[in-house]
Protein backbone atom coordinates (compact mmCIF):
# COMPACT_ATOMS: atom_id res chain seq x y z
CA UNK A 1 0.00 0.00 0.00
CA UNK A 2 3.11 2.40 0.94
CA UNK A 3 4.37 1.97 -2.34
CA UNK A 4 1.15 2.47 -4.64
CA UNK A 5 0.93 5.31 -2.58
CA UNK A 6 4.11 6.50 -3.58
CA UNK A 7 3.53 5.41 -7.34
CA UNK A 8 0.45 7.91 -6.97
CA UNK A 9 2.26 10.78 -5.73
CA UNK A 10 4.82 10.52 -8.51
CA UNK A 11 1.82 10.61 -11.26
CA UNK A 12 0.34 13.65 -9.88
CA UNK A 13 3.55 15.52 -8.73
CA UNK A 14 5.25 18.15 -10.39
CA UNK A 15 8.15 16.31 -11.97
CA UNK A 16 5.89 14.93 -14.14
CA UNK A 17 6.76 15.76 -17.76
CA UNK A 18 5.39 16.82 -21.14
CA UNK A 19 5.85 14.76 -23.94
CA UNK A 20 7.89 17.34 -25.57
CA UNK A 21 10.41 17.25 -23.45
CA UNK A 22 13.90 15.18 -24.38
CA UNK A 23 12.83 11.80 -24.59
CA UNK A 24 14.59 9.01 -22.47
CA UNK A 25 16.01 5.83 -22.96
CA UNK A 26 16.29 4.37 -19.57
CA UNK A 27 19.18 1.62 -20.25
CA UNK A 28 18.46 0.04 -16.25
CA UNK A 29 15.49 -0.84 -14.81
CA UNK A 30 14.22 -3.81 -12.92
CA UNK A 31 11.00 -5.23 -12.48
CA UNK A 32 11.85 -8.21 -9.92
CA UNK A 33 9.25 -10.17 -8.27
CA UNK A 34 8.79 -8.24 -4.90
CA UNK A 35 7.95 -5.16 -7.63
CA UNK A 36 5.06 -6.97 -9.56
CA UNK A 37 3.62 -8.04 -6.41
CA UNK A 38 3.27 -4.15 -5.49
CA UNK A 39 3.19 -2.30 -8.83
CA UNK A 40 0.96 -4.14 -11.16
CA UNK A 41 2.53 -3.82 -14.77
CA UNK A 42 -0.39 -1.47 -15.61
CA UNK A 43 0.53 1.21 -13.35
CA UNK A 44 4.11 0.30 -13.44
CA UNK A 45 4.31 1.11 -17.67
CA UNK A 46 1.83 4.16 -16.65
CA UNK A 47 4.87 5.58 -14.47
CA UNK A 48 7.55 5.13 -17.46
CA UNK A 49 5.47 7.05 -19.98
CA UNK A 50 4.32 9.82 -17.48
CA UNK A 51 8.31 10.13 -16.80
CA UNK A 52 8.80 10.43 -20.87
CA UNK A 53 10.36 7.20 -20.53
CA UNK A 54 10.59 5.97 -24.66
CA UNK A 55 12.48 2.66 -24.05
CA UNK A 56 13.63 1.04 -21.01
CA UNK A 57 15.86 -1.71 -21.00
CA UNK A 58 14.18 -3.97 -18.42
CA UNK A 59 15.37 -7.28 -16.27
CA UNK A 60 13.87 -8.99 -13.54
CA UNK A 61 14.64 -11.92 -10.88
CA UNK A 62 12.46 -13.53 -11.90
CA UNK A 63 11.97 -13.61 -15.40
CA UNK A 64 8.54 -13.36 -15.28
CA UNK A 65 8.73 -9.57 -14.68
CA UNK A 66 10.11 -8.90 -17.67
CA UNK A 67 7.60 -11.04 -19.54
CA UNK A 68 4.18 -8.96 -17.48
CA UNK A 69 6.04 -5.49 -18.87
CA UNK A 70 6.47 -6.39 -22.67
CA UNK A 71 2.80 -8.13 -22.47
CA UNK A 72 1.79 -4.64 -21.36
CA UNK A 73 3.95 -2.17 -23.63
CA UNK A 74 5.71 -3.99 -26.60
CA UNK A 75 6.16 -0.88 -27.65
CA UNK A 76 8.52 0.65 -24.92
CA UNK A 77 10.03 -2.39 -22.99
CA UNK A 78 13.47 -4.12 -24.04
CA UNK A 79 13.98 -7.32 -22.68
CA UNK A 80 17.34 -8.83 -20.88
CA UNK A 81 17.52 -11.70 -19.07
CA UNK A 82 19.10 -11.43 -15.73
CA UNK A 83 20.92 -15.29 -14.33
CA UNK A 84 18.93 -14.84 -11.55
CA UNK A 85 16.17 -16.74 -10.63
CA UNK A 86 15.41 -14.94 -7.11
CA UNK A 87 17.56 -12.03 -5.89
CA UNK A 88 19.13 -13.71 -3.34
CA UNK A 89 21.25 -15.87 -6.36
CA UNK A 90 23.32 -12.56 -6.80
CA UNK A 91 26.73 -13.67 -5.68
CA UNK A 92 25.76 -17.46 -5.89
CA UNK A 93 24.92 -17.85 -9.67
CA UNK A 94 28.65 -17.90 -11.00
CA UNK A 95 29.55 -21.30 -9.57
CA UNK A 96 25.55 -22.48 -9.98
CA UNK A 97 25.47 -24.88 -13.32
CA UNK A 98 21.88 -25.39 -13.44
CA UNK A 99 21.80 -21.49 -13.97
CA UNK A 100 22.98 -22.15 -17.69
CA UNK A 101 19.87 -24.63 -18.04
CA UNK A 102 17.51 -21.61 -16.95
CA UNK A 103 19.18 -19.11 -19.18
CA UNK A 104 19.23 -21.87 -22.56
CA UNK A 105 15.46 -22.52 -21.93
CA UNK A 106 14.65 -19.17 -21.35
CA UNK A 107 16.26 -17.62 -24.51
CA UNK A 108 14.36 -20.96 -26.29
CA UNK A 109 11.46 -19.22 -25.06
CA UNK A 110 11.09 -15.54 -25.83
CA UNK A 111 13.01 -12.78 -27.39
CA UNK A 112 15.74 -10.59 -25.52
CA UNK A 113 18.14 -7.89 -26.32
CA UNK A 114 20.83 -8.89 -23.89
CA UNK A 115 21.79 -10.84 -21.09
CA UNK A 116 22.10 -9.54 -17.82
CA UNK A 117 22.35 -6.73 -15.38
CA UNK A 118 24.33 -9.33 -13.57
CA UNK A 119 27.00 -9.53 -10.37
CA UNK A 120 30.83 -10.64 -11.61
CA UNK A 121 34.22 -9.06 -10.27
CA UNK A 122 37.52 -10.10 -11.03
CA UNK A 123 38.37 -13.67 -12.26
CA UNK A 124 34.92 -15.16 -11.36
CA UNK A 125 34.64 -13.94 -15.17
CA UNK A 126 36.36 -16.50 -15.55
CA UNK A 127 34.38 -19.61 -14.47
CA UNK A 128 32.95 -22.12 -16.54
CA UNK A 129 29.35 -20.69 -15.51
CA UNK A 130 30.48 -16.98 -16.56
CA UNK A 131 32.10 -18.24 -19.38
CA UNK A 132 29.17 -20.35 -20.89
CA UNK A 133 26.74 -17.30 -20.51
CA UNK A 134 29.13 -15.46 -22.29
CA UNK A 135 28.85 -18.09 -25.00
CA UNK A 136 25.17 -17.49 -25.23
CA UNK A 137 25.52 -14.23 -25.63
CA UNK A 138 27.68 -14.99 -28.51
CA UNK A 139 25.44 -17.46 -30.32
CA UNK A 140 22.06 -14.97 -29.52
CA UNK A 141 24.02 -11.57 -30.47
CA UNK A 142 22.82 -10.21 -26.81
CA UNK A 143 24.81 -7.32 -25.59
CA UNK A 144 26.51 -8.21 -22.14
CA UNK A 145 24.98 -5.90 -19.14
CA UNK A 146 27.76 -6.52 -16.84
CA UNK A 147 27.85 -4.98 -13.02
CA UNK A 148 31.22 -5.53 -12.80
CA UNK A 149 34.69 -4.34 -12.01
CA UNK A 150 37.09 -3.25 -14.95
CA UNK A 151 38.86 -6.24 -14.21
CA UNK A 152 36.15 -8.47 -15.15
CA UNK A 153 35.09 -6.19 -18.38
CA UNK A 154 38.67 -6.67 -19.36
CA UNK A 155 38.07 -10.62 -18.86
CA UNK A 156 34.66 -10.74 -21.13
CA UNK A 157 36.39 -8.80 -23.77
CA UNK A 158 39.21 -11.62 -23.96
CA UNK A 159 36.90 -14.26 -24.17
CA UNK A 160 34.83 -12.19 -26.98
CA UNK A 161 36.60 -9.34 -28.45
CA UNK A 162 33.31 -8.23 -30.24
CA UNK A 163 31.13 -8.18 -27.54
CA UNK A 164 29.17 -5.14 -27.04
CA UNK A 165 29.02 -4.61 -23.04
CA UNK A 166 27.07 -2.41 -21.25
CA UNK A 167 29.11 -1.42 -18.08
CA UNK A 168 26.10 -0.89 -15.48
CA UNK A 169 27.26 2.48 -13.50
CA UNK A 170 30.19 2.73 -15.57
CA UNK A 171 31.68 0.16 -13.23
CA UNK A 172 31.00 3.03 -10.24
CA UNK A 173 34.74 3.96 -11.26
CA UNK A 174 36.05 7.14 -11.91
CA UNK A 175 36.20 9.41 -15.30
CA UNK A 176 40.18 8.48 -15.68
CA UNK A 177 39.27 5.13 -15.70
CA UNK A 178 36.24 4.89 -17.78
CA UNK A 179 38.25 6.76 -20.22
CA UNK A 180 40.81 4.73 -20.59
CA UNK A 181 38.45 1.75 -20.43
CA UNK A 182 36.44 3.60 -23.45
CA UNK A 183 39.66 4.15 -25.32
CA UNK A 184 40.60 0.67 -24.97
CA UNK A 185 37.15 -0.53 -26.25
CA UNK A 186 35.22 0.61 -28.63
CA UNK A 187 32.40 -1.58 -28.24
CA UNK A 188 31.80 -0.66 -24.25
CA UNK A 189 28.84 1.40 -23.43
CA UNK A 190 28.28 2.56 -20.01
CA UNK A 191 25.10 3.35 -17.98
CA UNK A 192 25.00 6.11 -15.30
CA UNK A 193 22.61 4.64 -13.14
CA UNK A 194 22.63 4.74 -9.31
CA UNK A 195 25.16 8.01 -9.93
CA UNK A 196 24.82 11.52 -8.92
CA UNK A 197 28.97 12.19 -9.15
CA UNK A 198 28.54 13.39 -12.76
CA UNK A 199 26.36 16.20 -11.98
CA UNK A 200 25.89 17.01 -8.19
CA UNK A 201 23.46 18.83 -7.41
CA UNK A 202 22.23 18.68 -10.87
CA UNK A 203 24.97 20.88 -11.50
CA UNK A 204 27.38 18.78 -14.57
CA UNK A 205 31.19 18.31 -13.16
CA UNK A 206 33.58 19.22 -15.56
CA UNK A 207 35.61 15.66 -15.51
CA UNK A 208 32.81 14.41 -16.60
CA UNK A 209 31.62 16.72 -19.26
CA UNK A 210 34.78 16.24 -20.85
CA UNK A 211 34.26 12.71 -20.61
CA UNK A 212 30.79 12.86 -22.34
CA UNK A 213 32.08 15.38 -24.78
CA UNK A 214 35.24 13.03 -25.89
CA UNK A 215 32.81 10.19 -26.10
CA UNK A 216 29.16 11.42 -26.81
CA UNK A 217 28.14 8.08 -28.09
CA UNK A 218 28.87 5.79 -25.39
CA UNK A 219 26.85 7.01 -22.19
CA UNK A 220 23.31 6.15 -21.74
CA UNK A 221 20.73 7.17 -18.38
CA UNK A 222 19.13 4.50 -16.28
CA UNK A 223 17.51 4.83 -13.03
CA UNK A 224 18.21 1.17 -11.38
CA UNK A 225 14.71 -0.18 -9.63
CA UNK A 226 16.57 -2.74 -7.71
CA UNK A 227 13.96 -2.52 -4.73
CA UNK A 228 10.29 -1.77 -5.49
CA UNK A 229 10.38 1.54 -3.59
CA UNK A 230 12.64 3.06 -6.00
CA UNK A 231 9.96 3.07 -9.18
CA UNK A 232 8.32 6.09 -7.86
CA UNK A 233 11.99 7.61 -8.38
CA UNK A 234 11.52 7.45 -11.96
CA UNK A 235 9.70 10.23 -12.27
CA UNK A 236 12.15 12.22 -10.51
CA UNK A 237 15.36 11.01 -12.31
CA UNK A 238 14.08 11.72 -15.62
CA UNK A 239 14.07 15.59 -14.53
CA UNK A 240 17.28 14.76 -13.11
CA UNK A 241 18.24 14.00 -15.83
CA UNK A 242 17.07 16.74 -18.04
CA UNK A 243 18.20 18.81 -15.95
CA UNK A 244 22.07 17.83 -16.10
CA UNK A 245 21.54 16.87 -19.86
CA UNK A 246 21.10 20.46 -20.74
CA UNK A 247 23.96 21.81 -19.64
CA UNK A 248 25.50 20.04 -22.84
CA UNK A 249 25.10 21.03 -26.68
CA UNK A 250 22.38 19.18 -27.81
CA UNK A 251 23.47 16.98 -29.81
CA UNK A 252 25.19 15.47 -26.97
CA UNK A 253 22.43 15.40 -24.87
CA UNK A 254 20.42 13.70 -27.43
CA UNK A 255 22.53 11.07 -27.74
CA UNK A 256 23.35 10.45 -24.30
CA UNK A 257 19.68 10.64 -23.56
CA UNK A 258 17.98 8.34 -25.97
CA UNK A 259 20.12 8.25 -29.32
CA UNK A 260 22.74 6.01 -28.06
CA UNK A 261 20.46 3.31 -26.36
CA UNK A 262 18.55 3.16 -29.87
CA UNK A 263 21.77 2.60 -31.47
CA UNK A 264 23.21 0.10 -29.71
CA UNK A 265 19.49 -1.91 -29.94
CA UNK A 266 19.35 -1.44 -33.33
CA UNK A 267 15.93 0.11 -33.17
CA UNK A 268 15.12 1.82 -36.61
CA UNK A 269 14.95 5.71 -36.48
CA UNK A 270 11.37 5.63 -37.91
CA UNK A 271 10.08 4.24 -34.57
CA UNK A 272 9.90 8.04 -33.47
Amino acid sequence: MRLLTCFAFALLGSASVAAAELPIFDAHVHYSHDAWENLPPKMAIELLRKAGIKRALVSSSNDEGNQKLIAEAPDLILSSLRPYRSRGEISSWVRDESVVRYLEERLAKYRYVALGEYHLYGADADLPVPRRMIELARRNNLVLHSHSDADAIEREFKQWPAARILWAHSGFDSPARIREMLRKYPTLWCDLAFRTDHAPGGQLDSDWRALFTEFPDRFMVGTDTFTPERWPYIVEHAAFSRQWLAQLPSPIAERIAWRNGETLFNIPQAAH
